[in-house]
């Protein structure tokens, strides 16, 4: 069955080309031009990815997103010119799972869905209890972390923040999401205590804490746990 693919852009030529594309790289594509469209669209066939534009004639992108997130996981892409980072702080928090600015590439974009479906596939199957990036290993059940077979300690918190990013592997998770989960603070003005923490856990876990390879900063926005065969 082939994967099925929402696109809501209010841009006739932005959706003709998005659905040859896609047609062609082996998805099933259903379009929407407005946000009623699409809401009304991803009830009715529920979609396995949906890409959305936050510029929409009849309602916010944002809008669209959190109410999908009422009742539905599916990833959403957001796909905008809005290239600001509190836009794109904004869009994660209301629940997209990545965010790519116009003009884009199309190989990034194919590249984007890839990483969408295989953290849907994870959350709909039974919940990973190791997960693997190249040389490191973090057993989430035995709360042990190796790398390169080597056993690295770390503070329980410490193994929180690992876990929590590594459990959400290559998506986007914004500085308020992470100081949510691993602390419970309702705010965001702790991105400097995060920040020490993030040092502190690179320089356990990566050969070269200054160029970090499977945790990275998305500047003003968070960070995203990167995964390697």
């Amino acid at each position: 069955m082939l994967t099925q693919i929402l696109v809501v852009d209010d841009e006739p030529q932005i959706l003709r080309a998005l659905k040859t594309i896609l047609t062609a790289n082996q998805f099933k594509v259903t379009t929407a031009s407005t946000g009623t469209e699409a809401l009304t669209l991803a009830a009715a066939q529920p979609p396995d990815v949906i890409i959305l534009d936050l510029s929409l004639p009849d309602m916010d992108g944002l809008m669209v997103c959190e109410e999908l997130r009422a009742w539905t996981q599916v990833p959403i892409i957001i796909l905008s010119v809005r290239d600001s980072e509190k836009e794109k702080v904004k869009a994660l928090d209301k629940g997209a799972d990545d965010y790519l600015t116009k003009p884009f590439g199309i190989e990034e974009l194919l590249a984007r869905i890839r990483v969408a479906l295989k953290h849907a596939s994870q959350v709909k199957g039974i919940q990973q209890t190791i997960i693997t990036s190249g040389a490191l290993v973090i057993d989430l059940s035995r709360h042990l972390v190796t790398l390169s077979g080597k056993e690295i300690k770390l503070t329980a918190t410490e193994f929180r923040l690992a876990a929590y990013l590594a459990s959400n592997a290559d998506r986007v998770l914004t500085h308020q999401a992470i100081l949510s989960y691993v602390w419970g603070f309702e705010d965001s003005d702790h991105t400097e205590y995060l920040r020490v923490f993030i040092g502190q856990l690179r320089k356990k876990i990566e050969n070269n804490p200054n160029s970090p390879k499977y945790i990275v900063t998305e500047p003003g926005v968070g960070y995203r746990f990167i995964t390697y065969e």
